[in-house]
């Protein structure tokens, strides 16, 4: 395994707008190898006429070159373009315009004809008159999902373009419903998706909202990113106009081909990927960046993993917890604050050693995890990655079934088992073409409240156009007293997951906080200050996170939700509820 250096979002002066009219496209090869790039493709919009006029300029002076008629300066370009196909790894493709819009790249094997290209463009409706302008707007075409299956089906790699900005199918601001978003995010032919703030910092960017750790999008996405470029060079009138090669993205490869760069698409490792600036103090660090971003759902930190004080016991739970919940990954060998130097593992392989037969002797049923050793700040630490498992619930030693919630590590409730066990039980209309390790897209049923009717989700109120429920924290649904003991129903407003028969001494921090709310504290409804239907009644912090309790009237009931924090109010159907809160709406891209 090696690292190179990737740009596969390039346009070409097949593009209509492109800026720069006198560039060829050995030109645009030469800039490519002059900016330090290993694999590029060319994009053009709507079109694969690029790429072709870049192979039939090949095949003209490679037949003036059999008929013994080539000039100096033709041989040189020939020359040119066979040293740089020799080089580098330039691959077909196109930028697709969806319906609505949204941009979909696909990106093909040089192996690939043109032709045959050209006849996906044409099934996917677009006209034939238009398909070699390079143009943006070619009317009525295909639905994204659609675009996705096409290019999957054709052996090419789909990755929904700049997601988080214009034209982009994660673009925050967007009003469809929330399962359309999810559907375009999370389909299992995607294959990524392309970001402009990929070397960003921060809990509000892109590739951390598609970690896995939201319920909603469970399948941990691959985020890479491209120059898109438009022109040979960066505009210096206006530096966001990118030229080759401006914002590439590194790739783990076993070898520069088509088929190592499909294999690491495919592949559920995302450290394999990463963002690279020209001039950057050196190579970005995964295991840095995750600690900078901090424990959560799909994410652990232990110092060690020796028996004694139960730290191997800790992180063999962790495991147990993250194949019941969604997944994640787990590093030993560093704390989670990223101020704190890491210690490392002093004997990695004997380590790894120890911990696959740990996990094999007591987790059952068996889980398949990959434990590696990875590099950060100069020394090794274990990387532990976990799948969703398939076979809930996971226990250990045969009795303890461990979950995870936010970040936390702890036992079920008899609830939660039940749901582990309902889990397992393979849906009527499953796909059979879903990914290993990957989940659908299709939306979760809601539970049945407690009299025995249906809850009425999320998802409903924003097609409604309703404000929708936050999508962290919790809400007492009922309570009622058996026995001298009071009992509480706890619905997870992360996924809708109603938890019955919960205790003052059973419920875990959120839940306990809530529930003393209820038993200790009298809200006074009629004191809040309502905006409309909704209203806040006290903020606070834990764990380093602040967090909202908030109250809701909702056809003539009144919802209260505690520990609410602020990636539970994102989507544009929690519009009402951030400037409730007075949190900042600003733009990913």
């Amino acid at each position: 395994m090696r690292w190179y250096r990737m740009d596969i979002h390039l346009h070409t002066p097949a593009s209509h707008d492109y800026q720069d009219e006198a560039v060829r496209y050995l030109d645009i090869l030469l800039q490519a190898e002059a900016r330090g790039l290993d694999i590029i493709a060319f994009t053009d919009h709507n079109t694969v006429a690029g790429y072709r006029q870049m192979r039939d300029e090949m095949a003209q002076l490679e037949l003036l070159e059999r008929l013994g008629r080539i000039k100096a300066d033709e041989r040189n370009d020939l020359d040119e373009y066979r040293r740089l196909h020799d080089k580098m790894l330039i691959l077909p493709g196109f930028e697709f315009t969806a319906t609505f819009g949204f941009h979909i790249l696909g990106v093909f094997s040089p192996a690939m004809e043109t032709r045959l290209l050209e006849h996906l463009l044409l099934d996917l409706n677009i006209p034939q008159d238009k398909l070699d302008q390079g143009e943006t707007n070619v009317g009525p075409t295909v639905d994204v999902l659609a675009v996705y299956d096409a290019i999957y089906d054709a052996g090419g790699i789909a990755i929904a373009a700049h997601a988080n900005s214009t034209h982009g199918v994660a673009m925050r601001g967007i009003s469809f419903g929330g399962q359309t978003r999810i559907a375009y995010t999370q389909h299992p032919k995607l294959h990524a998706l392309e970001v402009t703030d990929l070397d960003r910092k921060g809990r509000r960017t892109t590739a951390r909202f598609f970690d896995g750790s939201k319920p909603e999008y469970p399948r941990p996405m691959r985020c890479v990113q491209g120059s898109d470029a438009h022109r040979l060079e960066r505009d210096p009138r206006n530096p966001k106009n990118l030229g080759v090669g401006d914002r590439i993205t590194e790739v783990q490869l076993s070898d520069l081909s088509f088929d190592a760069l499909m294999e690491l698409f495919n592949s559920t490792d995302l450290a394999r990927s990463r963002p690279f600036r020209q001039g950057s103090s050196g190579p970005y660090d995964h295991v840095l960046a995750a600690r900078q971003e901090g424990p959560s759902i799909v994410q652990s930190f232990h110092e060690s993993m020796v028996k004694r004080g139960g730290r191997l016991y800790a992180v063999v739970a962790d495991i147990c917890a993250f194949a019941n919940t969604n997944g994640g990954t787990l590093y030993v060998g560093v704390a989670s604050n990223p101020k704190t130097r890491p210690q490392g593992i002093g004997n990695p392989r004997q380590s790894v050693d120890q911990l696959k037969n740990e996990v094999n002797r007591k987790i059952t049923p068996p889980i398949d995890v990959e434990i590696d050793v990875v590099q950060t700040q100069g020394v090794p630490v274990i990387r532990v990655q976990v799948p969703r498992g398939g076979e809930p619930p996971y226990a250990i030693d045969d009795n303890k079934i461990y979950v995870r919630d936010e970040t936390e590590t702890s036992l079920a409730v008899r609830d939660e088992i039940v749901q582990l066990v309902a889990r397992a039980e393979p849906e009527p209309d499953a796909r059979s073409d879903t990914q290993p390790h990957q989940e659908s897209a299709a939306p979760r049923r809601s539970q049945p409240e407690p009299n025995g009717s249906h809850q009425s989700t999320q998802v409903q109120e924003e097609e409604h156009g309703g404000i929708a429920a936050p999508r962290t924290g919790v809400e007492v649904i009922a309570t009622e007293t058996r026995n001298g003991t009071v009992y509480h129903h706890v619905r997870d407003l992360r996924n809708g997951n109603i938890v019955r028969n919960v205790t003052r001494k059973s419920a875990r921090k959120l839940w306990h906080y809530a529930i003393t709310q209820i038993e200790d504290k009298k809200i006074d409804l009629r004191s809040l200050e309502w905006q409309a239907d909704i209203a806040l009644i006290q903020r606070y912090a834990r764990a380093g996170k602040m967090r909202y309790d908030l109250a809701q009237r909702d056809n003539g009931r009144i919802r209260v939700y505690y520990g609410v924090t602020e990636d539970g109010v994102q989507d544009s159907s929690h519009q009402a509820w951030r400037e409730l809160l007075e949190i900042d709406d600003d733009d990913l891209s």
